[in-house]
């Protein structure tokens, strides 16, 4: 009998890829799945509540500010033992995010100074060409 032995090297890192559409429909899919798959893998309750918004502002601004006919979007989802990462790319990398000052009038524009407040990290990544790559950093809670 041939047999053989190997050695399977166990990464501690989960992660989670999906592409959807860049409309209000592919945001809101892109916040329930990501938080489905966070209770799945057992993230703590209240950093689960933190990265869903911060899935959903990510995935709205795609949606809306990233659009590009015939483009999807990109969710992923990268947990390690200490930090949970959140990364939305689409496929508008000349246009990028950037903290502004909120409208008192307006219905828009404070996504991004809620991921501000709500994750411990967060930027932007370029490339390949033409992506954009939106990302948020979430510390998780040592056992």
């Amino acid at each position: 009998m041939n047999q053989q032995n190997t050695t399977q090297v166990l990464s501690p890192t989960r992660h989670f890829t999906v592409l959807l559409s860049p409309t209000p429909r592919g945001a809101r899919l892109a916040r329930l799945l990501a938080a489905e798959w966070m209770r799945d893998h057992e993230v703590p309750y209240g950093v689960t509540e933190t990265a869903t918004q911060v899935v959903a502002e990510l995935a709205t601004n795609a949606a809306t500010h990233g659009r590009v006919a015939g483009r999807s979007f990109r969710l992923a989802l990268l947990s390690q033992p200490d930090v949970l990462r959140i990364e939305v790319t689409d496929t508008r990398g000349e246009d990028l995010p950037g903290l502004q000052p909120p409208c008192p009038e307006g219905d828009s524009g404070r996504g991004l100074l809620l991921v501000e407040a709500l994750a411990d990290r967060w930027g932007v990544g370029l490339g390949p060409v033409p992506r954009k790559t939106v990302w948020a950093e979430l510390d998780l809670p040592r056992p």
